[in-house]
């Protein structure tokens, strides 16, 4: 199975030791930086890369469960400028996407 997917401004992970799915969707500019975490289902996994819009596939990712948001501009945040909704999630998701590069980094060697 896929472990991960990837578009313009989001990426999406599989934990196959957790068995629980992560996506994240990040806007930099040079206005700031703006980053969304999310725990999805495996069924938007499955369905994430299959829209001809990529935009598409934020908007599949957003109707999940929010785990983080980071928001910083120029302009000042938008919110609170880290917000952790789900401590355990966020936890779990940042394990899963250093697994994921660690593998990348082996591989290439």
């Amino acid at each position: 199975m896929k472990t991960e997917k990837h578009g313009n401004c989001w990426s999406a992970y599989y934990d196959s030791d957790t068995k629980r799915y992560f996506a994240e969707v990040i806007y930099t500019s040079r206005e700031g930086r703006e980053q969304y975490d999310y725990e999805i289902t495996r069924d938007i996994f499955d369905r994430l890369g299959t829209f001809k819009r990529d935009t598409d596939n934020e908007e599949l990712i957003r109707s999940a469960k929010m785990t983080y948001s980071f928001e910083n501009t120029m302009y000042g945040t938008l919110g609170p400028e880290r917000m952790v909704w789900d401590e355990e999630a966020n936890e779990a998701m940042n394990k899963c996407v250093k697994k994921s590069k660690n593998t990348k980094k082996t591989k290439k060697r």
